[in-house]
């Protein structure tokens, strides 16, 4: 063992060498603090000054900027003297207006001087994403996801320099298992062939689209733009719930026609709006339009309607929903259905559609709230034989142009639960390979596409992504009619900016960069197509469980063909089938 020893005089010398640096560490300490003290006295000062500032105040200092005015006028020049006197005037009119208003208690205690709060606070989200937030800040995407699309959709590298920034080993990291026997994966086997075995006119899908956004919410250039990128890189085009719309058809891009509560563009009436046969075959039958998509929710505001109001029904928003122009009144889009109110209803009504299309692809779209609901419209598929070419699972997590604080942050399921319980249920009752699944819920990267897959999906559909490539830039202006990007307005002005050829290149780049990483990811896992992706290839790091994969996470993904309808599954799981519900069994207890 090795022995350390210290004489007095070593300790001495060691003293003095450290004394010197003592002083200065307790000169620093003493500046520093003595900082601290002046910067805290200054702010003290100007909260004082703003505390103190009154009505009184305000008239004092203006008549002492009056007086100024009036001096300057004498001393320095008439131009002067008048520069003064206008703003002491416009100083006056604000103070005064603020004194006399009553919708704000700041502005009548503290007149002119009030109204900085509200400026500060209106530029707050512009300050906070450009001087304040990290790579890893910002909501509902972060700066480095962001970054990702506009990198991809300019064609500008994506590459990733000195490693990962991500601490591997924290909770929920996931990551793609691959495997030692890489192959290729093409765009070709990437396709999704989507038709049951009552489909006549199969359609074949990318495994990336853009969602429903709806024309209204979005402006006549974004439209036309995102459907002339459909066109270009060959996937689809989903119309929301606004209808058809001459934009959607002038870009040339496949369309999934998303029918609402609403009817657009296939029913008549202004509060209570009534599906109409023939106007449904005429827009279903066009050329443009691959499949029907019946909305129940969707995940941003499930079972919440919309009220458009008649001022805002302008003719080209009028001529997409089949409204008549000039407006009669307020269109409403009710929370529920009107052609049917049951399972079985729901079953028929879609296949009268598929029948008055011509035989086109039509499913239905929901985000997930209760799953013995949903098991509940798969008995209904086996009981009247009639089974969806495909169901869209949104998640909670989706977007959308507005909607109540409390239904986008507290009412829905999130993708990944809804999701593979929907795969589950469809597997369990023996459905699953004449019914696609398609997910929607922050689908971004090529990971994110490869996990969702994972889950159970078939084709992932993206929308706020595709805005990134628009040009979005995450204003969080959707709802006032000033979106800075043209996107979300329809003032003419804004939308002006949007330049339709160069933001459709740009959207039909990230989604083609998109793919083909999704796809290198496909093909290091060992496949050479995305169909045979499964819960087993992705893992995520779980608190006090280590490393488990999806199948292990989503246990009722692993469900055999059959096994609900034979009563065979899982009790958790077979609850959920039986009518009792998730929440009896401790359904989430392995998530």
């Amino acid at each position: 063992m090795l022995k350390f020893k210290t004489s007095s005089s070593s300790l001495l010398r060691s003293s003095r060498l450290l004394s010197p640096l003592s002083r200065l560490h307790s000169s620093s300490s003493s500046q520093t603090g003595s900082a601290k003290a002046d910067t805290k006295h200054h702010v003290g000062e100007l909260t004082d000054f703003i505390e103190k500032w009154t009505p009184d105040v305000f008239r004092n200092v203006g008549v002492g900027l009056a007086a100024s005015s009036a001096a300057a006028a004498v001393v320095v020049g008439p131009v002067t003297g008048l520069s003064m006197a206008a703003l002491t005037a416009l100083y006056w009119k604000v103070g005064l207006d603020d004194m006399n208003q009553n919708a704000s208690t700041i502005r009548r205690n503290f007149p002119f001087l009030g109204n900085l709060r509200f400026i500060l606070e209106s530029i707050r989200p512009e300050i906070r994403q450009y001087f304040i937030e990290s790579d890893k800040d910002g909501a509902p995407f972060d700066r480095q996801h962001r970054t990702i699309v506009y990198q991809r959709a300019k064609e500008a590298s994506d590459l990733l320099p000195f490693g990962t920034r991500r601490d591997v080993y924290e909770e929920n990291y996931e990551f793609a298992a691959h495997s030692m026997w890489p192959t290729v994966a093409t765009v070709e086997k990437s396709r999704v062939m989507i038709g049951g075995p009552d489909c006549k006119k199969p359609y074949s899908s990318s495994i990336l689209n853009v969602s429903g956004m709806s024309y209204g919410a979005l402006s006549e250039n974004a439209v036309l733009a995102l459907s002339s990128a459909a066109k270009m890189g060959n996937f689809y085009h989903n119309t929301g719930e606004g209808g058809m719309s001459r934009f959607h058809l002038e870009g040339g891009g496949d369309l999934v026609w998303n029918v609402g509560t609403g009817y657009f563009g296939c029913g008549t009436g202004t509060l209570k709006r009534v599906f109409d046969d023939k106007m449904f075959a005429d827009n279903a039958q066009r050329d443009n339009c691959k499949m029907i998509e019946l909305k129940l929710s969707q995940g941003a505001k499930p079972s919440h309607g919309g009220m458009l109001p008649k001022a805002k029904i302008s003719p080209a928003i009028a001529e997409a929903r089949g409204l008549k122009y000039p407006p009669e009144g307020d269109c409403n889009s009710p929370a529920s259905h009107s052609a049917f109110d049951s399972p079985e209803g729901m079953m028929h009504f879609i296949a009268k559609l598929r029948e008055l299309s011509g035989g086109k692809p039509v499913g239905f779209k929901l985000c997930l709230g209760r799953p013995e609901e949903f098991a509940a419209l798969v008995k209904a598929m086996l009981s009247t034989g009639i089974t969806p070419d495909f169901v869209t699972v949104d998640g909670a997590e989706g977007g959308t142009g507005a909607a109540p604080p409390e239904f986008s942050n507290s009412v829905g399921m999130p993708m990944a639960e809804g999701l593979t319980l929907v795969h589950g249920i469809l597997i369990g009752a023996g459905l699953r390979d004449r019914v696609k699944v398609i997910a929607a819920g922050k689908v971004l990267t090529g990971f994110s596409v490869i996990r969702t897959l994972a889950m159970g999906a078939d084709v992932c559909n993206s929308a706020r992504a595709m805005l990134f490539a628009l040009g979005c830039i995450q204003s969080h202006k959707c709802n006032t009619n000033t979106c800075p990007t043209g996107i979300t307005t329809q003032d003419p002005r804004l939308m002006k900016g949007l330049h339709v050829p160069s933001k459709a290149e740009r959207v039909k780049n990230y989604q083609e960069k998109t793919v083909h990483v999704a796809l290198e990811i496909t093909g290091a896992l060992g496949y050479d197509t995305p169909e045979k992706i499964s819960g087993k290839d992705v893992l995520r790091r779980i608190r006090n469980h280590g490393l488990r994969d999806f199948n292990e996470i989503y246990p009722w993904i692993t469900t055999p063909s059959g096994a609900l309808k034979n009563n065979t599954a899982r009790k958790e799981f077979q609850a959920i089938w039986d009518g009792k519900g998730a929440h009896d069994h401790l359904m989430w207890e392995n998530a």
